[in-house]
Parts: C-alpha cells; sequence; structure tokens
C-alpha cells in the first residue's frame, strides 16, 4: 500500500525502517517541528526526521496538523492509509477520514488500558506485569477506536521505560505489517474496544519528584517508569539528585530518611520497607555508582532525601 507515515520520537523509528523493507510505499513522513533541546538550546530534528532523511523521503513537518497548506499538501498525496505512531498532535476528523483505508495507530498498550501520550512509563509505574502493543482504527477519541490486532508481552523486574519502549518499537513493527497486509487483502476485522478504559496521561519534568511515602516496591517501579523521562530525583543536603537504578529491601526505615550509609552503600527508607540506591545522577554531572557519589560527600544517617 501507499501511505503516509506520522511519527516522531524514538519508539517510532523501528516501524518506519520495517515499512521501507515492506514492500509498502511511503510517500511522505510527517514528524513535529524541529525543536531547541540539550543544554545549548540547539535547533535539533527528531528521531523519525532524521531517519527519513536517511532514506531520501518527503518530509513535512506542520506547526499545526489542522493547517490548510498541510491537509492540501497531505491530500495531493493521496495515501491508501494513514499509519500514526507516537506523532503527538491529535488529529482531525479531515485527515482520520481521508485515506481509504483509514488511520492506523500503533499504541503501546493492551487497550482499552492505557489511553494517552505515557502508556509505557504509567504501566511500569503501576507495577503492571504485562502490557503490549494495540494496531487500531483511530477514530476522533483519544485512543477509543476498533482494535485491529494485540500482541501481548511481560515487564520483567527489572524494566525501564527505556528498554521496554525498545521492545515495544519492535513489536510494533512487526504486527503494523500484519496489520496492513491483512487489511489489504479484507482479512481482519475491527473489533470495538471492550472493557474498562484507563488513561497515561503525558508526563511533566515536575512528575519525576519521588515521593517517599510509597511502599519499597511502588518507590522501584516509579523510578523504573520515570528512566530514561522525565527521570526521578530528590533532594539530599539541597542537592537534586536524580536515582537511576535502585534494589528494594524488606526492613522498615523512617520514609525519605537515610538509614544506612556506608561507602559502597545508601539505604533509604520507605513506608513500608527501604531501598538500596545503586545509580544516582547529581545535577549537572554524568550517571555514577552509588559508591562513586558517596566519595568525598559527608552524607549520614537521618538525612532526609524529602523535599
Amino acid at each position: 500500500m501507499n501511505l503516509v507515515y506520522f511519527g516522531t520520537p524514538e519508539f517510532a523509528v523501528t516501524p518506519l525502517k520495517t515499512l521501507l523493507n515492506s514492500g509498502n510505499e511511503v510517500l511522505a513522513v510527517v514528524t513535529q517541528p524541529d525543536r531547541q533541546s540539550g543544554r545549548g538550546r540547539h535547533i535539533s530534528a527528531c528521531p523519525v526526521k532524521t531517519e527519513a532523511q536517511k532514506s531520501g523521503l518527503k518530509v513535512l513537518q506542520p506547526l499545526k496538523v489542522r493547517d490548510t497548506e498541510f491537509l492540501t499538501n497531505l491530500r495531493s498525496l493521496n495515501p491508501s492509509v494513514i499509519v500514526v505512531a507516537a506523532y503527538g498532535q491529535i488529529l482531525p476528523s479531515e485527515i482520520i477520514h481521508l485515506p481509504k483505508f483509514g488511520c492506523i495507530n500503533i499504541h503501546a498498550s493492551l487497550l482499552p488500558k492505557y489511553r494517552g501520550a505515557a502508556p509505557i512509563n504509567w504501566a511500569i509505574i503501576n507495577g503492571e506485569k504485562k502490557t503490549g502493543i494495540t494496531t487500531m482504527l483511530m477514530d476522533e477519541g483519544m485512543d477509543t477506536g476498533p482494535i485491529l490486532l494485540q500482541e501481548e508481552m511481560e515487564i520483567t523486574s527489572d524494566e525501564t521505560a527505556g528498554s521496554l519502549s525498545v521492545k515495544l518499537s519492535r513489536i510494533g513493527a512487526d504486527l503494523l505489517i500484519r496489520t496492513l497486509n491483512q487489511l489489504e487483502n479484507g482479512m481482519i476485522k475491527p473489533v470495538t474496544q471492550a472493557g474498562e478504559a484507563s488513561y497515561a496521561p503525558l508526563l511533566k519534568k515536575t512528575d519525576g519528584l519521588i515521593n517517599w511515602s510509597g511502599s519499597a516496591g511502588e518507590i522501584n517501579n516509579f523510578i523504573r517508569g520515570m528512566d530514561p523521562w522525565p527521570g526521578a530525583y530528590g533532594f539530599l543536603g539541597g542537592e537534586r539528585i536524580k536515582i537511576l537504578k535502585v534494589v528494594s529491601l524488606d526492613e522498615n526505615a523512617d520514609a525519605g530518611i537515610i538509614q544506612r550509609v556506608s561507602k559502597d552503600e545508601l539505604i533509604v527508607g520507605a513506608v513500608k520497607g527501604s531501598i538500596s540506591i545503586l545509580e544516582i545522577q547529581p545535577q549537572g554531572k554524568p550517571v555514577m555508582t552509588i559508591r562513586a557519589f558517596l566519595q568525598g560527600r559527608k552524607i549520614k544517617e537521618g538525612m532526609s532525601l524529602n523535599v
């Protein structure tokens, strides 16, 4: 099929690359405008644009998808189908109903669970044991359209949002090709979503602040779900520190208070149990082991990581 691909972050790169090797024709790639990023605030292209340019694809970057000029350009391409993977804007009905086979969304959850912008993060934060990919026909709602195909996978106890995103991206790429083939051949029947819906709202940078009043297991889940962005963080002696890797312990201690510290160990209490911090990142510094972090610092038992 000839198609237009909407996508922006790294998650959407693997499906695009798979499409290019599948025999389908990618007429154009639509992605978000270039943004400022990094400490130097340099203008940079998103991962999907970079990949599209490598492959010599036409790239469109509308500030708003409702823009008249963009809609005219999209209609002129006359795609049979539009594929959407973590694009970042809600598509209007003019786009949703434009292609013959509709708009197919690759969503990183088992819908109707975790509709919204951050399903990977929230599945880990909430301690889910499984997740997956759904391909769906888009409608005007927020991930409410009928399901085409789904594939399930387990969430391991050491999974981070970053590592899970890579795995789901690969699954999504394969599931997309199966979906397109079956859709073109009339072998797939859309199924209305059933069951209780849940939501995965967009994360903000400030959402990474650790609430030490949870259990050790909940804090562990939170830290993994916030990795790599926005990052889970706390404050120690007035210094903001990002916490990347921990181990949950059964021993009880005061929530948010350092229970034990040695040259290679930092134990912080939770409401139930405690956590041992393994990897940490002080503000403006690289990620380091807890041993490297503690060298030369006067960290003592009883100090607080609460705000």
